[in-house]
């Protein structure tokens, strides 16, 4: 039944105020009858869509469980204590402890960045709490900023909402089927493998980091941007954080979740430990690793020095003095060659160069040292130094894996494309399993344009990991360029059934829907890509197209408007616009548009001409036909063109200028009927000008007569006789 204020359920609880409302049930504040201070309390309401039998058998199984957890937790003093659970009228309630306070997206708001001291202490008092839900074998499923109340009595955080009413009411399917495993969770917080019904423990660590990132950058999950091959968030430039720090979010939020942190337990370990560190930074000397204080031997002078004693009192000779030698060499070498490593993943690549350096200068066979120098140079972007080290390491060891594959990608960058695919070549030959190889190996025969070859590469990293998205991805792509759009969508949809928030195969799904004209499945691709990626204005841009082309014209003015907040000059979506606003009447806009696209192409025949037919609307006719002139000075053989400019010409009454017009529009397109039957009005026009300007024929004047003036001269004759 549907609760109204001051209804009473469980014979105990009156609804004083409505907290929510969703798709499964409604949230209420309740006042406790039995309880002398009538103590206030949060009672969640379970509407079954079905209540036949099965059904209800089901979700009076599945209740019973979750309220036994809910039961098992709420004895944690940072989660809510469920005080009663009940069925009335084939319904479910819940009653819990109500909290007072705020819930941290209060403190969470855009555009807000928390220093690194508060971020580890919040994400240290989250994992405490979830530290004990996991040790249940309880996955929470929804955690994010709502689902945290700062608790006013205290301040502490409190985690509430442990999706038991969701959980179950979203199991209880029709016919009595049940699902076992559901997307229950907020956008943004929700990793790949719970959107695809299969959450795991690293699942609720992943919505730990991504909160953590929030606090940090001051940004929502979904304004992140992602590599769209990895998924992996890039959000270090967007934040003042130390390498420790982002290197445990990192793993956080990782899109494999076998990468992540397993457990909140390991998860609170790694904050606890940054939490030891002083200021939560690496305990790394912060002076550069060419000074001579980090090039020290890890055995000092002193103690070499008891070494060489020790041998000479021994008697062992000098084979053992080179022995020790050798080994204090190797050791540095490593040492070094670990400072490197760091220093690298630090990105600090000057300070890394010099350790890997100082590595090969005391090991030259150093195989890894030299992969090390060659990863800093790449990282440097020198990229022809990277690959004579490369090739170093790989001359010391003929079957380095890991140097091919960087090999290749260097080779790659300096667009040597046929090399970097022999690298690739000679890896998997070393490891035939080897995915990234493979992908990679994909990947540059599309560059090469050898799409059935990059087909048949994706196809063999599929058949080792059928679920790897980015061998999906590449497919897609190889058959988009073959114009196999179909296919390429159906690859597309692979890559989406692994990893749904990927705004990026959302996008070329919606590409290779546009190049098939449906338009109407292209926008709602389009409308998932910045779903997931708020910012991406090429997404934004060919939604604005696919609107256009469904005359559906407000709706693209504001997907254009929406391109420029990331992408001002921003050339195509200016005259795009200007067209959808054309379209709309708005004519004086639509010039606006024009000019701006004009001001960043002014070499575009397109844009100076759509300018011309704006303004040729508002009968701005000079300005009109100066427009085509300049698209014509940019493609003298757009016919169209000519054609307008023969019309704008004879609105100006110019029509022996709109004859020649029309005149070349029917040459570069000899069947334009349009441009015929002006022409022919055009030349009436001309023809009844030339009358009207012709004077009146001159009368011949008359033979000079003598008399009065317009008078008739008399003739008189006398008869003379009598």
């Amino acid at each position: 039944m549907n609760l109204d204020l001051g209804d009473l359920v469980g014979g105990r609880y009156k609804i004083i105020a409505q907290l929510g409302e969703g798709g499964f049930g409604q949230t209420f504040v309740a006042e406790d009858q039995h309880l002398p201070g009538k103590e206030h309390c949060v009672v969640k309401q379970l509407k079954l869509q079905s209540t036949d039998p099965i059904t209800l058998q089901t979700a009076r199984r599945m209740f019973e469980t979750e309220a036994k957890i809910l039961h098992k937790l709420g004895h944690h003093p940072r989660i809510p204590q469920l005080f009663a659970y009940f069925e009335e009228n084939q319904e479910f309630y819940l009653v819990q402890e109500l909290i007072a306070g705020d819930d941290l997206s209060k403190e969470l708001t855009p555009g807000k960045q928390l220093s690194e001291h508060q971020v580890i202490a919040l994400l240290q008092e989250i994992l405490e709490i979830l530290e004990f839900v996991h040790q249940q074998k309880v996955i929470h499923r929804d955690l994010n900023p709502r689902n945290l109340i700062r608790r006013k009595q205290d301040g502490k955080l409190i985690l509430i909402d442990f999706g038991a009413v969701k959980q179950v009411s979203t199991q209880i399917i029709k016919q009595g089927q049940t699902k076992l495993t559901v997307a229950i969770g907020t956008p943004g917080y929700l990793p790949s493998e719970q959107a695809n019904g299969n959450p795991k423990l690293s699942s609720d660590i992943y919505a730990v980091g991504m909160l953590g990132i929030s606090a940090l950058t001051g940004l929502y999950p979904s304004e992140l941007p992602s590599n769209p091959e990895t998924g992996e968030f890039s959000w270090h430039q967007q934040a003042q954080v130390s390498p420790n720090l982002a290197r445990v979010l990192d793993k956080m939020v990782c899109y494999d979740f076998r990468e992540r942190y397993q457990t909140a337990s390991v998860a609170l370990q790694a904050i606890k430990d940054l939490g030891n560190t002083t200021s939560a930074t690496l305990t790394l000397p912060s002076v550069s690793y060419s000074q001579p204080s980090l090039s020290k031997p890890i055995i000092s002078i002193p103690q070499l020095h008891n070494i060489f004693i020790s041998i000479i009192v021994l008697g062992l000779g000098a084979a053992a003095v080179m022995g020790v030698v050798t080994f204090l060499k190797a050791t540095n070498a490593t040492d070094l060659y670990n400072r490197g490593e760091t220093l690298l993943e630090l990105r600090r690549y000057e300070d890394a160069l010099e350790a890997y350096n100082q590595a090969v200068e005391i090991r030259p066979e150093y195989a890894q040292a030299w992969k090390g120098i060659g990863n800093t140079l790449f990282g440097l972007q020198r990229y022809e130094d990277a690959l004579e080290a490369y090739d170093q390491a790989i001359e010391l060891l003929p079957d380095y894996l890991e140097a091919w594959k960087d090999r290749g990608k260097a080779l790659e960058q300096l667009q040597r494309y046929q090399q970097s695919l022999d690298a690739f070549d000679s890896a998997i030959r070393i490891a035939p399993a080897d995915l990234e190889a493979w992908n990679e190996r994909g990947n540059l025969q599309i560059k090469l344009k050898q799409y059935s070859a990059a087909i048949a590469s994706f196809d063999e990293a599929l058949e080792l990991r059928p679920e790897y998205p980015r061998a999906w991805y590449g497919r897609g792509w190889a058959l988009h360029n073959m114009g196999l759009y179909q296919e390429a969508v159906e690859s597309y949809d692979q890559v989406l059934e692994y990893k749904p928030d990927s705004a990026h195969s959302w996008y070329q799904r919606g590409n290779a829907l546009i190049n098939m004209n449906k338009y109407e499945q292209a926008v709602e691709s389009y409308q998932k890509a910045v779903q997931f990626q708020p910012n991406f204005y090429q997404a934004w841009y060919s939604l604005g197209i696919s609107l256009n082309a469904l005359r559906r014209y407000e709706e693209a003015v504001a997907s254009f408007e929406r391109v420029f907040k990331s992408k001002p000059e921003h050339y195509e979506a200016w005259n795009s616009k200007g067209w959808a606003l054309h379209n709309l009447g708005q004519y004086e806009e639509a010039v606006v548009s024009f000019d701006q696209a004009v001001k960043l192409r002014p070499n575009s025949q397109q844009a100076w001409y759509n300018r011309g037919n704006a303004l040729y609307r508002l009968a701005r006719y000079q300005a009109a036909f100066e427009s085509y002139q300049t698209a014509l000075k940019h493609d003298p053989k757009h016919y169209q063109s000519w054609y307008s400019q023969g019309n704008a010409l004879v609105n100006l009454q110019r029509y022996q200028e709109a004859i020649n017009s029309y005149e070349q529009a029917i040459r570069y397109k000899p069947n334009y009927q349009q441009a015929q039957k002006a022409l022919q009005n055009a030349r009436i026009s001309l023809e009844e000008v030339k009358e009207k300007l012709q004077p009146e024929p001159e009368l011949e004047p008359e033979p000079e007569k003598r008399g009065l003036p317009g008078l008739p001269r008399l003739r008189l004759n006398f008869n003379r006789s009598r």
